[in-house]
């Protein structure tokens, strides 16, 4: 029956010697602790508030260029986002849905007006109406 407490030898037949977190009857685990902190490392200034560098745009023709790229890149990213709600809404106000909400709770958690609720999950139908009819 081989030795259930047998320590691994390298290929010379001798024990190898115990590692990290491994020890043998003659050798103790050995703990490391972690350097002791002697001081406080300094605190970076803040970094000024930059917007997409352009405060750095000293030529008045390039700063409009590329302010404009921003505006229009943000506009487009708004869009965008408003069609997801409005998708979102009128998931949300589907009367299939057990859960479904009316448009004035759905303005509570959107923080928008009743009437403006209303007219997102409209647009938000009107958004999901074509995915619909290429389904069947």
């Amino acid at each position: 029956m081989p030795d259930s407490h047998a320590r691994p030898s390298d290929q010379s037949g001798s024990p190898a010697p115990a590692g990290p977190g491994r020890s043998t009857p003659q050798q103790p685990v050995r703990r490391l602790r972690p350097a002791q902190l002697l001081f406080e490392p300094p605190a970076g200034e803040p970094e000024p508030e930059r917007f997409f560098d352009l405060e750095s745009i000293e030529d008045p023709t390039e700063l409009l260029r590329r302010s404009t790229e921003l505006a229009l890149a943000f506009r487009a990213a708004a869009e965008r986002a408003t069609d997801f709600q409005a998708v979102a809404a009128a998931q949300l106000a589907d009367t299939r849905r057990f859960d479904a909400l009316s448009p004035a709770e759905i303005a509570a958690r959107a923080d928008w007006t009743p009437d403006y609720a209303a007219k997102m999950v409209e647009y938000g139908r009107g958004l999901l109406r074509p995915q619909s009819r290429g389904e069947h």
